[in-house]
């Protein structure tokens, strides 16, 4: 690190284990922690434009390449077994991937055109053929916009260009080729918006595997992508999709073998190991096997903003970099938080490793455009339970066990000895308690006594809570509309109860229309009209204009009024 000795100040907590190197809030980066390598930068400008590949030295920028569509991931690789051993950037911007070696540009890779729709071929080729013979009062869906002049000026324009179908990439990682070494050469893995999977060659740049052409083809779009293993030998990939699930895809399988289904989209995906950690957006960390099996879950203070791995090879340490939006980096070694880095600002991406003489060098970019770098302190140490909580002092006490009485004996003795008929009366009894079970579901579908619909064209949910200590109480009634798009529209609310216990106020009205996925709470008031102590339950109905019979139908329970009646 060629900082100076003035920037070398430490954090102001004395206990803290990071240097503070550099710190610039004007630095103008805007990136994730998909374009940043140590430490060259594929910077996305304003969204629009400005989108650069930058490199630094040190904490000055040296070097700039503009880019002409957004970056979507940068990695470093090795192309070849040439020496000296100087790697290569490869950076993944709309449809290409632009290579460069000795900070020049060496190698340009355009992904393969998609098919096109025959139907839409053929009507290009007919749209053609109208304006060849000038019979422009023919109209086409496709030119609906425009007037029968412009129309013809269009297709006049583009007729000699061949009608071509482009994806795009939406994620890239490397892949050791045939040997593990830190420094052998890998091959560039790569997701596009076209469901598609490419391997290509890091020499010739040409696809050694697309995933359609061996069967394995993602149903969804590819967001995050980690690589393990050699191509040649055996290699896992591991792909968080734009559904939410994560799939796990292994050499020569004709389809993912694991499917993760998470409960939140996915904000970050890293490896450790043979585990993979999830940050959700949910505000959890989630991790689990290369088989899909779930290990551990943590809940975070804050939305994720990104996450990176912290590999130290020289003390064989491995963690999650975690970036929350509270302005905090919480570092995880398993499930236990073992440091916290509080930043001036969010972090919108972490690198971490070697750089310069440094081998503990971390890197963060800020959503205002800042640059922190920070070098773990080679007195630092991280211990696992440091920050976690630990098991109760009672789980240490050893439980007097009594021994066993002649009554557990005998007990014992004549299980054994009537096993099988104990077994069967069992069976027996749980079959029938499940039997009621379901008639008194049926009943209660049938009477619409659930607070569930079980109509398919009409499904709704409703919940009721009670609040107040009487006598007056406040009840919110709250609907939703569980259906995938179709709203819900012309219902009412009706109660029942006992007229001389309660007044409702009011006791019928509508229901303004439903759109799906959201939570409706409605509330109405309650005046208990007793001061005898007793309560009794209130019957909620939701109707459908012109329909006797109820959809909903839900039983509360009213707490005893602890307050006197108004007069």
């Amino acid at each position: 690190m060629s900082a100076s000795t003035a920037d070398m100040k430490e954090n102001s907590d004395s206990g803290s284990r990071w240097l503070d190197a550099h710190y610039d809030p004007v630095a103008n980066l805007y990136t994730f922690s998909s374009c940043i390598g140590q430490l060259v930068v594929g910077d996305l400008g304003t969204g629009a434009c400005n989108m650069k590949l930058k490199v630094y030295k040190g904490t000055s920028l040296v070097s700039e390449n503009t880019l002409l569509d957004l970056p979507t991931g940068l990695v470093s690789f090795h192309m070849d077994q040439h020496e000296p051993r100087t790697p290569a950037i490869a950076v993944a911007s709309g449809p290409f991937i632009y290579v460069y070696k000795n900070l020049r540009p060496y190698f340009k890779f355009t992904l393969p055109p998609l098919e096109v729709n025959p139907l839409e071929q053929e009507v290009w080729t007919q749209a053609k053929e109208v304006c060849r013979q000038k019979r422009s009062s023919v109209m086409l869906s496709m030119f609906l916009m425009l007037d029968l002049q412009e129309m013809e000026t269009y297709v006049n324009l583009h007729k000699q260009q061949p009608i071509r179908r482009q994806t795009v990439i939406t994620c890239i990682s490397t892949l050791k080729k045939n040997m593990a070494e830190e420094d052998a050469v890998s091959c560039l893995v790569i997701g596009t918006e076209s469901k598609d999977i490419y391997v290509l060659d890091p020499e010739a740049f040409t696809i050694l595997s697309k995933a359609s052409h061996t069967c394995i083809r993602l149903i969804f779009v590819p967001t995050l992508i980690d690589v393990t293993g050699q191509f040649d030998v055996e290699f896992r990939i591991t792909v968080a999709c734009r559904n939410g699930n994560i799939y796990i895809l292994r050499r020569f399988s004709p389809k993912p073998k694991y499917c993760i289904e998470l409960t939140s989209h996915p904000v970050g995906l890293v490896r450790i190991g043979k585990n993979v950690v999830v940050g959700c957006a949910q505000e959890t960390l989630l991790c689990y096997t290369q088989k899909g099996k779930k290990l551990w879950t943590v809940y975070l203070p804050a939305p994720v903003t990104t996450m990176g791995l912290m590999d130290h090879h020289t003390r064989g340490f491995q963690a999650v970099l975690v970036g929350l939006a509270n302005c905090q980096v919480q570092l995880y070694r398993d499930k236990n938080l073992v440091s916290t880095i509080k930043t001036p600002d969010v972090v919108t991406s972490v690198c971490f490793g070697r750089y310069g003489r440094e081998d503990g060098t971390l890197i963060m970019t800020t959503k205002g455009g800042g640059l922190i770098v920070k070098i773990l302190k080679r007195t630092a140490v991280f211990e696992d339970r440091e920050m976690a909580p630990g098991p109760p002092l009672a789980q240490s006490i050893r439980l007097n066990v009594p021994k066993k009485t002649k009554l557990y004996v005998d007990q014992t003795l004549r299980e054994r000895e009537n096993a099988v008929a104990m077994h069967r009366a069992f069976q027996m009894d749980l079959s029938r308690l499940r039997l009621e079970a379901a008639r008194t579901y049926v009943k209660a579908l049938d009477s619409s006594l659930a607070p569930m619909s079980a109509n398919l064209s009409e499904p709704l949910k409703m919940n009721a809570v009670v609040q107040g200590l009487g006598p007056s109480f406040k009840l919110t009634l709250n609907i939703q509309n569980t259906a995938a798009c179709h709203p819900v529209m012309n219902l009412a609310v009706s109660f029942l109860f006992d007229e001389t216990l309660y007044s409702i106020r009011p006791a019928f009205f509508k229901i303004p229309l439903l759109v799906p996925g959201l939570n409706y709470p409605i509330d109405t008031f309650v005046e208990c009209l007793t001061d005898k102590g007793i309560s009794d339950i209130i019957k909620v109905f939701v109707l459908r204009e012109g329909k006797s019979a109820p959809l909903l139908t839900a039983h509360i329970n009213m707490p005893v009024s602890e307050g006197l009646p108004l007069n």
